[in-house]
């Protein structure tokens, strides 16, 4: 909970920034900038960035006069509010050793969107940690979160009768200089024999509790969570930001996650990918942004897009995500202890 300070006037919050990749970087930067909160740690997992200012992690003016570090206990001993938790994997026993020290946690990680999707033994540690430092933690972010959540359960609050909600996600990464996500992750650049079918059904994982939340939500319970995908090759050579995709190999992907109830698809979230649209497949390749379809009593289009200059998305395109978690701190931190969901908190509202 918020507190006051000896002049009657509510406190900053006190944020520690975990990790300082593309997301991480916008919203160290959000924190610092914030009118409303004190930036308190920093930290980091490049040995290179330990001990400089987080106004120079992010671009800023400074100094701040916080440091990074890559060590738990420094953080722990600064006594965040909450730490905004940004990793690139999960680990656990970092989230319960902060959860449990007393600080909260908005993480952009997806593990915790629907507590009864998280593996029953995972879920009893958090929730302990929770207990013990009287803390709260909560997923979020743009995708899944705002999309699959925040603005589905908008649009479905007109209706009486759904029998289909869909929503599109498209991603031109074209500018995107993050070789190590796109060729190295994300697999593009691959030869198709060589793609790894697992990295297009991880929506299951990755997307299936979120649209389950949201689907509950509504009453429609799910009865299963379907997920499938393909790719499509580039048909010539293609140069884009992160590096050079060959001819033939991989340079779209499409995955689908859908959700079942009574036999039919009641919600989904197909994403769309590419790196050119100069592919081998017909597929259709929107413009970077969201486009959602409403089937029922009360159908609506709706179309959510990015509208930056493709010289400049991969400066913009990071606050997406950020945003939202560092919007989602003061929710958080007034909540109940335990695993917090969309369906927990109130609406996020920013503070600008």
């Amino acid at each position: 909970m918020s507190e006051q300070s000896s002049s009657g006037a509510e406190r900053p919050l006190r944020v520690a920034q975990w990790a300082t990749g593309n997301i991480g970087r916008r919203s160290l930067r959000a924190v610092i900038e914030h009118p409303r909160m004190a930036l308190a740690g920093v930290f980091v997992y490049d040995a290179a960035k330990v001990g400089h200012d987080a106004a120079e992690l992010c671009g800023v003016a400074g100094p701040t006069g916080i440091v990074a570090t890559n060590t738990i206990d420094e953080i722990v001993a600064a006594r965040p509010d909450c730490v905004l938790y940004m990793p690139r994997s999960l680990d656990v026993d970092e989230v319960c050793r902060l959860l449990a020290s007393g600080a909260n946690v908005v993480t952009t990680r997806g593990e915790f969107h629907r507590p009864a999707s998280i593996d029953p033994e995972i879920r009893q540690r958090v929730e302990t940690a929770c207990a013990a430092g009287g803390t709260s933690i909560h997923s979020t972010g743009s995708s899944p979160g705002f999309i699959t959540e925040a603005v589905p359960l908008v649009l479905a609050s007109i209706q009486r009768r759904l029998d289909l909600l869909t929503i599109d996600e498209f991603a031109d990464l074209t500018p995107r200089n993050s070789p190590g996500l796109l060729f190295d992750v994300m697999g593009f650049g691959r030869a198709p024999q060589r793609y790894s079918q697992a990295r297009l059904t991880h929506g299951r994982v990755a997307f299936g509790p979120s649209l389950q939340l949201t689907a509950e939500a509504l009453g429609l319970d799910l009865d299963d969570i379907e997920a499938t995908g393909e790719v499509a090759v580039a048909a010539e050579r293609t140069e884009i930001a992160a590096g050079v995709i060959e001819a033939g190999h991989v340079a779209a992907q499409r995955m689908n996650v859908t959700g079942i109830r009574h036999g039919r698809a009641i919600i989904r979230f197909r994403a769309t990918w590419y790196c050119t649209k100069n592919i081998d497949a017909d597929w259709f390749l929107g413009d970077t942004g969201w486009h959602i379809s409403v089937e029922g009593d009360t159908p609506l289009e709706v179309s959510l897009r990015f509208p930056t200059p493709v010289d400049q998305m991969a400066s913009v395109t990071p606050g997406y995500t950020a945003h939202r978690a560092v919007n989602a701190v003061r929710y958080v931190c007034a909540a109940e202890p335990g695993i917090r969901t969309s369906l927990d908190l109130p609406q996020i509202i920013a503070e600008l």
